[in-house]
């Protein structure tokens, strides 16, 4: 857990944080594009298809005391981001990986197995978002895989918990205007 990298760390972080969200919007656009293009779903489809399989938006916050209540707001966008989500979970990955050295030094001591054991701990970090949705639960699975491989990259927790907090911080404050723009496409 060592601090590595200085007062790098902070821009590395929020580049990391702004590189995964692109990456997953590129993920979800070539998803649509392939469900249209092999006619697995109509242009008239797509908001129903969202409504069912994207993320249960009540099940992670309340989007009205978001927009209504500024305390609630700051306490999301900052404590729960940073220190509920980012930190604990990246220090759970840490610990994780950890373990996974520990019991097998062999199969997880190399750099690729690192990566594999980031792999697994990325199919438990989307299981745990399952109560959001399919989809969400897939998109945070490739988020896991992405803030493990930051781990491992820099072998530090920092730039991780920089990048996971901010995602979250901004997934927070847009919350409110994705939930209403959800609710006016799927009515």
């Amino acid at each position: 857990m060592r601090w590595r990298g200085g007062v790098w760390v902070l821009p590395l972080g929020i580049g990391y944080s702004i590189a995964m969200r692109l990456a997953l919007a590129m993920v979800v656009t070539v998803v649509v594009l392939c469900s249209l293009l092999f006619h697995l779903t109509t242009q008239d489809q797509l908001p129903h298809f969202f409504e069912s399989h994207g993320p249960d938006i009540d099940a992670i916050v309340d989007t009205s005391a978001l927009r209504n209540d500024p305390a609630y707001f700051w306490l999301n966008i900052t404590f729960v981001s940073f220190i509920v989500a980012g930190f604990r979970e990246e220090l759970w990955r840490s610990a994780f990986l950890a373990g996974l050295r520990s019991l097998w030094p062999r199969a997880f001591g190399s750099s690729i197995g690192q990566l594999g054991g980031v792999a697994i701990a990325a199919i438990f970090f989307g299981a745990a978002h399952l109560r959001q949705g399919l989809l969400a639960s897939a998109l945070m699975g490739l988020v896991g895989f992405g803030l493990g491989v930051i781990m491992v990259l820099h072998r530090s927790i920092w730039p991780a918990v920089i990048a996971h907090g901010c995602f979250d911080a901004v997934s927070f404050a847009l919350l409110p205007a994705v939930a209403e723009r959800l609710h006016s496409i799927t009515k």
